[in-house]
């Protein structure tokens, strides 16, 4: 199987490879902005001659006039269809603008992908017009079935996309005391800019290469850019040689492919898409699983599972949960969140006075102006903080899950699905939390990873996860944590007198999750929106048959048992003998003359921690040094030490070879 991922690059200098004149990074950004800007500006026409209901209907049937199936390119599709590009008259000349047939294709290709997104979303829109409740805030049972038959994937779409769209209805209904007539009435058309796809295009405009110098950190990408920002002639598109560095991320044995060119606060970025050969991942047929709940303060927990091979399986568990907390970084997102909305306070408040004063006929202050800049200029910054964040929090939690599932030796993960849900009625602070969790991103990034080991990751239905016991299917009692009392409705008892477990509901839902999906492989599909395995029913004789129990060790006497350790008893180890050679005895047996013995005996010599009452007369508790300092925990071999009356004086401080170390020597 081939995975196709893509790493972000950045260009930092290129060569015109017709006068071989070195670029630097404001150069190739200003050469990238003109072709962004011509291929955006060509790209925004088609989309705008074809923002209508027929024509988006036409390019998403996939036939063309006489019937034939349209290609899966974009540009080819549109050339099919007989979509031409003409170059705006508004930002250029057309008589003296030369645009190549390959970057004609660019355009084409970005106009294809815009509109067929959009097929999407109109056909949404037609099903809630078409079935319109009475109160849109509030639908029956009957006015849900209706919208669900009138879609024409009903039971896949998410409740949340629907609820979506219907206040988006609802909003233009209360600008205009009406509904629309369609999809492209509601929203205007997009736009198809801020970027250039080099995969439409051949050979003769771009390629990409590994740099023959350093082919595993480099990379290199020819691209004709043009000269001037409306180029005239052939003559005025050049190529343009970029070195990039790779990331580290990427694999030596990648392919690298036609990248897409970006350009954001004045740098050039290259999305660089790498092919490279995984093991394909197995929707059915596994016997050990990982399962993870979703959470608030903990935003992961889960465990392995196991199913037996017997005649009636059962789901086994070690009991063993798995935690990813990520409090400080939730913490420091919520920050940024208070932070970020207390900017768009400010921002609204002088936007209202600038308004008031132009509608008055008075000139804004230039202060007030300037503050709004540098709010402006703070909420985006913000933002990006924000965005960082949380990336590094779902790429952290996805290897989190991914390392877990390898070293328990399982091939799927089972996730629940939790796109409908909503945060409504749980307050003010609860309702936001569960809005900024980046679950959707962390799944995201769960897949591409898990995708590179061959792991399946499996979507299961979340409702009465944490309902039931995972032991006897009981309907739980929720109330507080025994050890803590101040906490929510964190824990889960089971009323049956016969189990009687009791734990978090977290460690309840991921065993109710994990059994499901073991017990439901078998209705396991892929789904092609979201290129994710999900189980999309529940089956009741087999949610019945899925509870977990506690796997137990196997105590079979086998052998003769081992001796435990005594507790506070340390075992004795014998020191090793001694390979020196025996020191040579002195004549005589007696001190050499001219030596007297270091070690101090009168008791003012002695350390100052160890006079006192309780040191008169007693044996030192730990070795002297003949300066008279103590060892013990905490005495750095190079410490000063002054010396007493009566005692050798140190020499001056030798220098260490490692800077910022003294050594100190004593004198014999």
């Amino acid at each position: 199987m081939q995975q196709v991922a893509a790493a972000c690059a950045r260009a930092l200098r290129g060569a015109d490879a017709v006068t071989g004149q070195q670029l630097g990074e404001a150069a190739l950004v200003e050469r990238a902005g003109w072709l962004t800007a011509l291929v955006g500006s060509l790209a925004a026409g088609v989309v705008q001659e074809h923002w209508n209901e027929p024509d988006l209907g036409r390019l998403a049937s996939g036939v063309d006039r006489s019937g034939a199936s349209l290609p899966s390119q974009g540009w080819m599709a549109l050339r099919r269809l007989g979509w031409s590009v003409t170059v705006p008259e508004s930002v250029y000349v057309p008589e003296s603008v030369y645009v190549p047939d390959r970057v004609v294709r660019i355009a084409q290709e970005q106009a294809g992908r815009v509109l067929r997104s959009a097929w999407w979303r109109a056909e949404i829109t037609t099903a809630l017009l078409a079935t319109w409740p009475a109160i849109p805030a509030r639908r029956t049972v009957a006015e849900w079935e209706a919208l669900r038959a009138a879609l024409p994937d009903g039971p896949v779409v998410a409740t949340g996309v629907l609820l979506a769209r219907t206040r988006q209805i609802a909003a233009f209904q209360a600008r205009h005391r009406r509904l629309p007539v369609d999809m492209t009435e509601c929203e205007q058309a997009p736009g198809a800019g801020g970027q250039v796809v080099l995969a439409a295009v051949d050979k003769q405009l771009a390629t990409i290469e590994r740099c023959p110098e350093d082919p595993f950190r480099y990379g290199v990408l020819t691209v004709r850019l043009p000269t001037r920002p409306a180029p005239g002639c052939r003559a005025d598109w050049r190529p343009v040689r970029i070195r990039f560095r790779l990331p580290p991320h990427v694999p030596a044995t990648a392919v690298l492919c036609p990248p897409t060119l970006r350009i954001r606060r004045g740098r050039l970025l290259l999305d660089v898409p790498y092919a490279l050969a995984v093991p394909k991942p197995e929707r059915a047929g596994h016997r050990t699983a990982v399962a993870f709940d979703w959470g608030l303060n903990t935003l992961l927990t889960g465990g392995t599972l196991h199913l037996t091979d017997e005649a009636q399986p059962r789901v086994l568990t070690d009991g063993r949960p798995v935690y990813f907390r990520a409090a400080g970084v939730l913490a420091k997102a919520d920050r940024l969140r208070i932070l970020g909305e207390y900017i768009s306070v400010r921002i609204d408040h002088l936007s209202r006075l600038i308004t008031s004063r132009q509608e008055r006929g008075m000139r804004p202050g230039p202060l007030l102006v300037t503050k709004l800049t540098v709010l402006e200029t703070e909420r985006e910054r913000v933002a990006r903080r924000r965005a960082r964040l949380n990336a590094a929090l779902a790429k952290a939690a996805a290897r989190f899950m991914t390392d877990y599932a390898t070293a328990a030796g399982a091939r799927v993960i089972y996730l629940e699905d939790l796109r409908d849900m909503q945060a409504r009625g749980k307050g003010r602070t609860l309702n936001t939390r569960l809005s900024q969790t980046v679950r959707g991103a962390i799944v995201t990034h769960l897949r591409h990873r898990a995708a590179a080991h061959g792991i399946a990751v499996v979507i299961v239905p979340p409702r009465g996860t944490s309902k039931y016991c995972p032991r006897c299917l009981t309907a739980f009692r929720h109330h507080k944590a025994p050890n803590d009392r101040a906490a929510g409705w964190a824990w889960a008892s089971c009323p049956n007198a016969a189990c009687g477990y009791s734990t978090g509901r977290d460690n309840a839902a991921w065993q109710r999750i994990g059994a499901r999906g073991l017990t439901h492989q078998h209705k396991t599909n892929f789904d092609r929106t979201s290129k994710t395995f999900v189980i999309r029913s529940v089956v009741e004789a087999l949610d019945r048959a899925s509870t977990v129990q506690q796997q137990t060790r196997d105590r079979t006497k086998s052998g003769p048992t081992n001796k435990r350790p005594v507790p506070g008893k340390r075992r004795r180890v014998p020191a090793p003998p001694d390979t020196r050679a025996p020191a040579r005895a002195r004549p005589g047996g007696k001190r050499p003359a001219g030596r007297t013995p270091t070690h101090p005996t009168h008791r003012s010599q002695r350390c100052p921690r160890q006079q006192g009452p309780n040191t008169i007369g007693s044996a030192p508790a730990r070795p002297h040094r003949p300066d008279g300092a103590r060892l013990g925990a905490g005495f750095h071999r190079h410490a000063h030490t002054t010396p007493t009356r009566g005692q050798p004086s140190h020499h001056p401080p030798e220098r260490s070879r490692t800077p910022g170390i003294t050594q100190e020597t004593q004198a014999d």
